[in-house]
């Protein structure tokens, strides 16, 4: 099967876009730019539009969730838009026990420690995926030229959140199943794949562009485990989507160690969390891979001269790859001053994609 007809990348809307050219691997006139967690916190559009709304609730609300997606598109100029939707959605749909409890995060009703835990998660080919594709057809349809890309948590992720049973700082209980019990841990990574996979497939048949991969809990794992243990199953993934010829992007934090690895299982482009500089990571990447990235989030809040010649280098170091799409390194912090971001925007659109042109005004 393809995508319809009627889909943006098929229909003339975003196939020739900056987003989508670069993520295919063709420098343009001007670096595209796009920031995860774009829409959110930071706006005060999405404080007053959220108010009584659960985190969960909004997400499965269509007409919500397409509002708060074109959000910081109008605001910021941003050349795409990610869908909003959370990493625990699809487990939601497929009929886990989760919710979003507020100053904590995702918390499941019952975690996933052993094999029968494994045996009795319901069936993925069950998860109803309407809302999320009735959202994206919304947004889509408001977006024009400008592409939306859908997300997936990325199964090792989904898996650390269904052995904790909520946030954790180390994984120790899911890195530890990783080892003691090998059978459940690749029925868990199985089960988890299949979720993502098929949560990705909605977004892009509804009308999404792209599609990005997080594995916001990579770092916590070795090379060799991430490679024996996880890889797989991201690589499983990103299967049911192979088809479709859409750009996919692949992101990690803490994944410096295995970003050569991550765009192995299947990614056009790799997106690099801040701890590395760009061309450190090019180099890893062997110097032919389109790359995301990778301006610090803490430097939002920093005075913008000290800001303004940080992103002048990310745009400089992103030189070293084929391509580049600037972002930042993980997600916009909720205290972030909207004013910023548009500011970056500005910012790197005026730059061109000229390095030598990369020159540090007077604030």
């Amino acid at each position: 099967m393809t995508l319809p007809a009627t889909h943006p990348l098929l229909d003339g809307r975003t196939a020739s876009s900056p987003l989508v050219t670069t993520y295919r691997g063709t420098r343009g006139p001007v670096t595209p730019v796009w920031f995860m967690r774009q829409a959110g916190r930071s706006l005060p559009e999405y404080r007053e539009l959220r108010v009584g709304t659960r985190m969960l609730d909004a997400c499965l609300d269509p007409a919500m969730a397409s509002e708060i997606t074109l959000q910081p598109v109008r605001r910021h100029h941003v050349d795409a838009g990610i869908f909003f939707s959370d990493i625990v959605i699809p487990l939601k749909l497929a009929g886990v026990d989760v919710e979003i409890v507020p100053g904590r995060g995702p918390v499941l009703g019952k975690p996933v420690r052993t094999l029968a835990d494994v045996q009795a998660l319901p069936a993925p080919d069950g998860a109803d995926f309407s809302a999320i594709q009735a959202g994206v057809a919304l947004t889509v349809a408001e977006l024009g030229s400008t592409p939306l890309i859908g997300f997936a948590g990325a199964p090792f992720t989904l898996a650390a959140y269904l052995v904790e049973g909520g946030p954790s700082k180390d994984h120790i209980r899911a890195r530890t199943l990783m080892h003691a019990d090998p059978e459940a841990w690749e029925g868990l990574l199985s089960w988890a794949a299949d979720v993502t996979g098929r949560f990705l497939r909605a977004q892009l048949e509804a009308g999404a562009s792209a599609a990005q991969l997080f594995d916001s809990w990579v770092g916590s794992l070795s090379k060799a485990d991430y490679v024996e243990r996880v890889a797989p199953f991201s690589r499983a993934a990103l299967a049911p989507i192979r088809d479709l010829d859409v750009p996919v992007v692949h992101f990690g934090v803490g994944s410096g160690e295995v970003l050569k690895e991550m765009h192995e299982v299947g990614a056009d482009v790799v997106g690099v969390d801040w701890r590395i500089p760009l061309d450190v990571a090019s180099a890893r990447l062997g110097g032919g891979v389109t790359v995301q990235g990778n301006v610090d989030p803490a430097l939002l809040a920093a005075p913008w001269p000290v800001l303004e010649a940080h992103v002048l280098d990310v745009l400089r170091r992103g030189r070293s790859a084929p391509a580049h799409v600037l972002n930042l390194g993980h997600g916009v912090p909720p205290e972030t001053d909207p004013d910023v971001l548009s500011r970056i925007v500005a910012l790197v659109h005026e730059q061109g994609s000229a390095a030598e042109d990369l020159e540090v005004e007077e604030a």
